[in-house]
């Protein structure tokens, strides 16, 4: 008796080969016309310029945001933690040699520190004597004060912004990536030397993340649109510096 088991087996696994064979084909050609920008808010097909101008006009719009990172300026390099707004901002800034917060609510600009950093900026034998009556105490900085407008830029919404979404140069595209779990598309001044940004493409196109030309530092950019509690500290947790406020080292 002739056996056609074999050639029902083979029949089978050609078979097989050939439906495992199309799957593949139709899978490899889905993903090759897969469109990128499917999901996206789209700003992904714009022009680097286009891009640039949405992204600089969603930072403008926001009524809030929270910078952190590093700036390095010709007045020295500092670390940021801030949170800034229209109406002011609240944070820290670390400089070369300390650690100190910034509170500004209106026009009033708080400094607060430990008593090493008072220590470390007094001019004098009285103002180190006076550190451990600072320590942890809000000094309100007067506005005729020399650190006034160095201490308020860090609390400048428009003003930071301003200055680190500028890029220098031809605006190009950049790649794609991720910045905290969120896709985004980087434009470029020229080839990178001019600053770069990461241009959120989910929801708003928000800028995420910035790198400063000619190394000025990274910053992230998140918590947009996100308010935050903004007074002025209680009497009892001011305190009257008595003179001139130490200019910050950088």
């Amino acid at each position: 008796m002739t056996s056609y088991a074999p050639a029902v087996r083979a029949r089978r696994r050609n078979a097989f080969a050939v439906l495992l064979c199309a799957g593949l084909t139709v899978a490899l050609t889905a993903c090759a016309g897969e469109d990128p920008d499917k999901g996206t808010n789209g700003v992904g097909k714009l022009t680097a310029e286009q891009i640039d101008r949405k992204a600089r006009a969603a930072a403008d719009a926001a009524d809030a945001v929270r910078l952190t990172g590093k700036l390095v300026s010709k007045d020295g390099s500092y670390s940021l933690d801030m949170r800034l707004s229209g109406k002011g901002g609240s944070g820290s800034v670390t400089s070369k040699q300390n650690t100190f917060e910034i509170l500004r609510v209106g026009d009033e600009v708080y400094l607060k520190a430990d008593a090493g950093f008072w220590k470390d900026e007094a001019a004098d034998d009285e103002g180190a004597q006076a550190a451990d009556k600072l320590d942890g105490k809000y000094v309100k900085v007067p506005e005729d004060d020399p650190t006034y407008r160095q201490l308020r830029g860090f609390t400048e919404k428009k003003t930071l912004l301003d200055g680190m979404l500028t890029l220098h140069g031809k605006v190009g595209k950049g790649e794609r990536k991720t910045v905290g779990g969120v896709r985004t598309v980087q434009i470029m001044g020229g080839s990178g030397e001019g600053g770069a940004l990461d241009v959120s493409l989910e929801g708003t196109p928000y800028p995420l993340r910035v790198a400063r030309g000619g190394g000025g530092g990274t910053v992230t950019l998140a918590d947009w649109g996100e308010s935050f509690p903004l007074e002025a500290p209680a009497d009892d947790d001011t305190v009257d510096y008595g003179g001139e406020l130490p200019k910050s080292s950088g």
